[in-house]
């Protein structure tokens, strides 16, 4: 893989380190950020990783998040035709 040598400050570099945790590289974080948008399920995973690691939603949430999601897909949005 091709790496890119950049320069940031002190301030940006204490934003990246913060996102980084263990376990995952400055490109993690960068690509996580910039990237395509996550998906739903993307998202819960992710929210589901960071509750294990000790970090902010609990279990409940992630269920209730979970359970719209699951609805969505009976009651899918329909766009008009044209």
């Amino acid at each position: 893989m091709a790496v890119k040598t950049i320069t940031i400050d002190i301030e940006a570099y204490g934003l990246l380190a913060r996102r980084k945790g263990d376990g995952r590289s400055f490109s993690d974080v960068i690509k996580e950020h910039f990237g395509r948008p996550l998906t739903a399920g993307e998202l819960t995973a992710r929210m589901r990783r960071d509750r294990e690691a000790g970090r902010r939603m609990s279990d409940d949430a992630l269920d209730a998040i979970d359970g719209v999601i699951r609805a969505r897909t009976d009651d899918l949005v329909r766009y008009p035709s044209l």
